[in-house]
Order: C-alpha cells, then structure tokens, then sequence
C-alpha cells in the first residue's frame, strides 16, 4: 500500500467575503510540488444562515492560470463571469469553472437560499494547469448531481461519486487538462474500502468529516489531509471509524514552477506582473449585467 507521508489538520477558518465560513486544508504556498496538480482546498464546514434580503457571498475579481472547483454539499451558490459562463448550482452539483487566460467571476448564495436561509456546506478546489494551458479560453462547466456517477462500495450506504477521472470502469463527467481523479465519498462506520489511483499520480484523502484507519495504522479525523507518497505503489485502505464524508484527489504531477499570487498562479514572477497588467488594463473583461 501508499506510504503515508503526511497527514495534516486544519482547525482555524476564516471568511472569505460575508458567505463563506471555511477551513483552509491545503495550499501550494505550503506543500508545493507534493500536491501538484493541486493548488489548494478550502471547505465551508456546515454553517446555518439566516434568512436575508442581502447577497451574500464574494463581488467581482480576477483569475488567471488554473481552475476552480465548487462542490455543492447544502445550500446553493449564482456564480456569473466575464466570459459568458455563470448559473446556479444546488446540493450535489458541482461548478468546474476554468480561468485560464483570465476572467473575472462573482459568487454568491443564490437569492432563494438567501431569502430562505439554512445550512450551507461546500468545497472549493483549486487545480494548476500546465504551462501550455494557462493563457487558453476560459471554460465553464456546470455538471448537476444526476449527471455525476455514483458507486455503491457495500450495502450499508457507503458510495462513492466519479466527478472526474475514473473509478474501476467508472467514468467522471468533468473535462481536464491533464489526468485527475476526484472522487467524493461516504463510508458508513465499520465498513472499510481498498481504493486505487495510477501510480504516477500524487494523491491526497481529504476527510471532511467523520474519523478514519488508513492502511489499518493511522487514525485520521475530521477537517484533515492524509498525503501519500509518490512510491510506485497504487493503493491504500479506507476504515471509516464512525460515518466519514471523503473526498479522494490524484492527479499527473505538472512537475513546473509554481508562482502564485493572490488570484493568479503562473510560472514565473514576469507572469504574474502581466496578470496584474493585463487586469488593470481591463484585459479580462466585464461581468455581464443582467
């Protein structure tokens, strides 16, 4: 099985704009390479809203140079940007919005859970794109929750769901750059599973919620990343201690530098600069005004 290199938790949260209460669980700033193609994580742990009139949420700003993720757990986000994409995605569905050559994009709870209030719980996933990739046409792709494939792993409700990759002969909805496997899971308590992922790929177990035994040696709970080595090896072992809310990330390593700033990740300090320039100079666009 995959050598367990690290294994990391995260208790801090912070806001980011007025509607999004999350934990930091991973960053390139911290781990580099070892995530690759990765960037970083952030998750919305469950947190009750009350009913308002006022958007909530983060206004207009600038990306550049990889993709954002958005799993909906509870609640529902409107994102709009400027290069045309935008909708509305409720529990189960996920948002892959591609930033690429550049875009600027809001998110905010969409005005029926505003007005309606209650528990909002999602994840966001950075993912790099390689050097080749980062200056294409930004891309959007709303994939709803029957679309995304669902594997039952036993009888007692434990599952899994394919949003990109592959999963034995299962096959993900979403489109990617480079080869990716996100999978997002439950696993009942007493029930434990053997997942595998290609074993050129850098992969991270991302508990969400719940504890975890992985490889039958190291207790892994809530809000916490297990890192595996990059070893040859293909697999590891899954025991779900109580109810446990997972997601599983592999991914090609882009084996290129990584120079990120605030909302752009390139390669090299020049290209940062550029970003700033090309944002300043109204290069990225305009958000649509409905």
């Amino acid at each position: 099985m995959k050598k367990i290199v690290g294994v990391l938790k995260t208790d801090q949260s912070h806001w980011v704009g007025d509607g999004f209460h999350v934990r930091s669980l991973f960053s390139y700033d911290r781990l580099g390479q070892a995530i690759s193609p990765f960037l970083l994580l952030d998750y919305a742990a469950p947190y009750d809203f009350k009913a308002t009139t006022a958007q909530r949420g983060v206004g207009s700003h600038p990306h550049r140079g990889f993709e954002t993720v958005t799993l909906a757990y509870q609640g529902e986000v409107t994102h709009k940007d400027s290069s045309g994409g935008g909708g509305t995605i409720k529990t189960g569905d996920v948002q892959w919005m591609t930033a690429a050559g550049g875009l600027v994009h809001e998110e905010f709870h969409s005005e029926d859970f505003s007005r309606k209030g209650g528990t909002f719980e999602m994840v966001q996933l950075w993912v790099n794109l390689p050097s080749h990739a980062k200056m294409t046409a930004p891309k959007y792709q709303t994939i709803a929750a029957q679309d995304i494939a669902r594997v039952e792993l036993d009888d007692a409700g434990s599952y899994l769901r394919v949003i990109a990759g592959e999963y034995e002969q299962t096959k993900g909805t979403a489109t990617t750059f480079t080869p990716v496997n996100m999978w997002d899971g439950v696993l009942k308590a007493g029930h434990q599973q053997h997942f595998f992922v290609p074993v050129t790929h850098n992969a991270l177990l991302v508990v969400l919620s719940g504890q975890v035994l992985v490889n039958d040696t190291q207790k892994v709970g809530d809000h916490s990343i297990v890192i595996f080595a990059h070893d040859g090896e293909a697999d590891f072992q899954v025991k779900a201690l109580e109810d446990a809310k997972f997601l599983v990330l592999s991914g090609e390593p882009l084996n290129e530098p990584i120079q990120g700033y605030g909302p752009f990740v390139m390669n090299s300090k020049q290209e940062i600069i550029q970003a700033f320039d090309d944002f300043n100079a109204g290069k990225f666009g305009e958000i649509p005004v409905a």
